[in-house]
């Protein structure tokens, strides 16, 4: 087989497919949270994070108005794309998700914003573990502090980190496999490393991509910054503007709220903002 050593987020289509299973589940499971937790219907919904743009599709389509912003700009591209193909604006940017401010939507959202969107976001959502990609407690610190600026106060960040547990050994591998038409991706995924000391994870990750015409690998490496339980409660209080209102496991079930303990492993924060 073909073997390409490539990140996988520059395969934006592979990608798409790869992590789209649970779309429905996740998008009924954010405006749940907005019916349960807003005191208001929310007007715009933010991803840091966005990548294709899978969830930010899929609440424009159920009439909300959504932007995102990712590092990648491939995945920005492909994410744009598939919102103007289902006639929404393309409102995601380019930007570090850790250093950003409402203003850099200006033109992402132009004008157009007062009629559906006025001011910042009613709900912001990053739900599949990306917020492991930012690397250091400064940088982690840096993105709470932006969410803050873009989220409204009493406005809610709903946050899904894969914890590691301190009481249970933690899971180490993972293998899935997602079809679209002729398109056929069987990912895996295992642990590398783990430096506690250090806090960072290496993960490997390959894509088995089958199509009619042509098989090949996609190899990559993940690193991961590590959160226990405990210390990700300590970042969530560090700078006294977010509150955690409820935790939930990536079932995305509303009606099940877990407690988060030594032996957690995922976990969707639901913070609100205190302004």
């Amino acid at each position: 087989m073909e073997v390409l050593e490539e990140s996988i987020y520059d395969h934006p289509k592979y990608y798409d497919l790869v992590f789209g299973a649970d779309i429905a589940a996740e998008t009924q499971f954010i405006l749940d949270c907005a019916d349960n937790f807003l005191t208001r219907k929310p007007k715009l919904f933010f991803e840091p994070a966005c990548g294709t743009g899978r969830l930010m599709a899929s609440l424009n389509r159920k009439g909300h108005a959504t932007c995102g912003l990712d590092l990648n700009e491939k995945a920005v591209k492909f994410c744009n794309q598939r919102l103007k193909r289902g006639g929404f604006k393309p409102t995601a940017i380019v930007a570090d998700m850790c250093d950003f401010s409402p203003a850099d939507f200006r033109s992402a959202l132009g004008k157009a914003k007062t009629s559906k969107a006025e001011g910042p976001a009613c709900v912001a959502f990053n739900t599949i573990n990306s917020f492991r990609h930012v690397n250091s407690e400064a940088a982690a610190r840096g993105h709470l502090r932006s969410m803050a600026s873009m989220v409204r106060r009493g406005g809610i960040y709903l946050l899904g980190v894969h914890l590691t547990p301190t009481k249970v050994p933690p899971s180490e591998t993972e293998s899935w496999s997602a079809r679209r038409g002729n398109l056929a991706i069987n990912t895996h995924m295992w642990t590398i490393n783990r430096d506690k000391k250090k806090r960072m994870e290496r993960f490997g990750i390959r894509f088995d991509v089958h199509t009619p015409s042509r098989s090949f690998r996609i190899n990559d490496e993940l690193h991961l910054r590590s959160y226990t339980p405990a210390q990700m409660n300590r970042l969530i209080a560090a700078d006294d503007q977010w509150e955690c209102l409820a935790t939930y496991d990536f079932a995305y079930d509303m009606d099940d709220r877990i407690t988060v303990d030594a032996s957690t492993e995922d976990v969707v924060y639901v913070l609100q903002n205190k302004g």
